[in-house]
Order: structure tokens, then C-alpha cells, then sequence
């Protein structure tokens, strides 16, 4: 993909040093984005950090950013049919491959953003004391999860629950299919299940509301990456290679990092076994589709 125009090197230093006052939302001009649009297809796992990179990056580049969230595999239809947008950000690396297989994006400007780990999500004070995987297929406990079929974390709820040693009462247990993360976080915030198995990241989402409850090191099947990329659409491929760069500087790695996301795989592989694999794609068994 060809980028013309402005040296994205010289924009992306003055847009990350902050260069000059924010301007106030009366003007944008003057700024090396202004009166430009981007339109970002967003999987909610990256919901809180990316809303406040992106409104820093409007400040600072004077350009406007259409953000859509939902769950990864209807962000990547959305993009699909629609033919517009210029950047795909799902929640995990099975998204992005199957977007780079539709040749839907440019698999050259692929960048990771942070890392995600699955856990178990409970109530405060963990009333039905789970203490891990194997208590999810107690008798009687109402589970959540998001949609396997369409949603980043549902796809890894359904790897973490095959592997288990029961995988069986495990699945019986689930009363209710998410269609988002951001969804699949408020089922145990709003009392609707006993527990959810989701991303640890929720618990940051609802200090509070959420506690976590880590899963052995030996029960994460790979450690999930939150990714991002241009599309082969873009309309304003200049923006959003700046956007990408912003994402993933060192600025952008503090963001998420202080929405509770892990920012580099030294920290994610400390919560798992040391030959644990990095983001990759697994195939949802055909006995759990919808």
C-alpha cells in the first residue's frame, strides 16, 4: 500500500511529544490531520484504552475517528460488507488471520498493541468460592461466556474448557452466550451468572464489581494478542498508518496498561507455562457451533 504526502516519521514525532496547546474544539487548523476522517471496526476487547488513544489522537492530529465496537467476528463482517474502514482492531490474533486470509487487510502494517489472558470472573468475595477451572462444572453453577462463533474471548473460553479434565459438566453449566467482551463483562457485574470465563483484563474494567480468579499457568491454551491493521480499503491510509504507530508506541503501551492490560509478553508469560504459544488461531469444534 502506497503512502504519500506528509513524512509520517516527522507527524507521528510531533503527534507523540505532544507538540503544542491542545487545540480547543472549536479548530483544528494548523494540525497535520485536520478536517480528515477516520472509520475504525474495533473488537470491544480493546474498548477502554482505545476510546482514550483515539480522542488523544483526534486532539493532537486535528483528524475525526469513527470508532465501531462489537465482537471481533462481526467487526470483521461489518468491514467485509460494508467495503469501508480504514483500520481492523479485533481482540485476538484468530480474527486478524482471518482477515489477512480474506485479504481484507494489509498484512504488512500489522502491529500488537497488548496481550490478554483468559481467567475466571466472579463476584466480589467470590461467594460460590471458585477456586478454579474444575469447580465451573460444579452442579448447579450458572456460567457465561461470550459466543464462541463470533467473539474473541468466547473462542478462548471454548479452548480453556476442551482442555479442562471437565469439559463435559463444564459446558452443561453455560446459561448464556455474550455477543461482545464488553458484554460477556457485564454479566457477572450485573449478577447474572456466578461466574464468567472471560479475560482477565474484566476485572480492571469494574473495580469492584469484578474479581478475578487466575487460572493455572498449565490451563491458558496461548497467550492472546490484541492486533491492529490497515485495511486494503483505507481511504486515508496516511492517517491510520499514524494511528497504528500511536497505537503501539510506548505512550499507547501505557494506556492500556493502565486499563489493566498486559503490554509485553514477558509479563503475559508469567502467568502461564514458558512454552505457552503466542497468539496463532484455533478452530472452534464443530460440536460447539451454534
Amino acid at each position: 500500500m502506497r503512502i504519500t504526502g506528509v513524512s509520517l516519521l516527522a507527524v507521528a514525532l510531533c503527534l507523540w511529544a505532544g507538540c503544542g496547546p491542545a487545540p480547543g474544539p472549536e479548530s483544528h487548523a494548523g494540525l497535520p490531520f485536520a478536517g480528515r476522517r477516520l472509520e475504525l471496526f474495533v473488537g470491544s476487547a480493546s474498548q477502554p484504552a482505545v476510546e482514550v488513544l483515539a480522542r488523544e489522537f483526534e486532539k493532537r492530529s486535528g483528524a475525526r475517528l469513527e470508532l465501531h465496537f462489537g465482537g471481533s467476528g462481526a467487526m470483521l463482517s461489518q468491514l467485509a460488507l460494508t467495503g469501508r474502514g480504514d483500520v481492523y482492531l479485533p481482540g485476538s490474533s484468530d480474527y486478524m488471520e482471518l482477515a489477512i486470509e480474506k485479504r481484507l487487510v494489509d498484512e504488512s502494517s500489522l502491529v500488537q498493541v497488548a496481550f490478554l489472558l483468559p481467567a475466571i470472573l466472579v463476584e466480589p468475595g467470590n461467594p460460590e468460592n471458585i477456586q478454579g477451572l474444575d469447580d465451573l462444572g460444579r452442579k448447579g453453577l450458572r456460567l457465561g461466556i461470550a459466543r464462541p462463533d463470533t467473539v474473541c474471548v468466547g473462542l478462548y473460553a471454548v479452548e480453556v474448557i476442551v482442555g479442562s479434565s471437565r469439559s463435559v459438566e463444564v459446558k452443561e453449566n453455560i446459561v448464556t452466550h455474550a455477543e461482545s467482551c464488553a458484554k460477556t463483562a457485564q454479566l457477572i457485574a450485573m449478577g447474572q451468572v456466578d461466574a464468567v470465563l472471560g479475560w482477565r483484563v474484566f476485572e480492571a474494567w469494574n473495580p469492584g464489581a469484578i474479581e478475578c480468579v487466575e487460572l493455572a499457568p498449565v490451563q491458558v491454551p496461548r497467550l492472546g494478542v490484541i492486533p491492529a491493521a490497515l485495511t486494503r480499503q483505507a481511504s486515508e491510509p496516511e492517517v491510520a498508518q499514524a494511528f497504528l504507530e500511536f497505537l503501539s508506541s510506548a505512550e499507547g503501551r501505557r494506556v492500556f496498561s493502565a486499563h489493566g492490560y498486559l503490554t509485553t509478553e514477558t509479563e503475559a508469560r508469567a502467568l502461564a507455562e514458558p512454552d505457552t504459544p503466542v497468539g496463532g488461531s484455533w478452530k472452534l469444534p464443530a460440536s460447539w457451533q451454534p
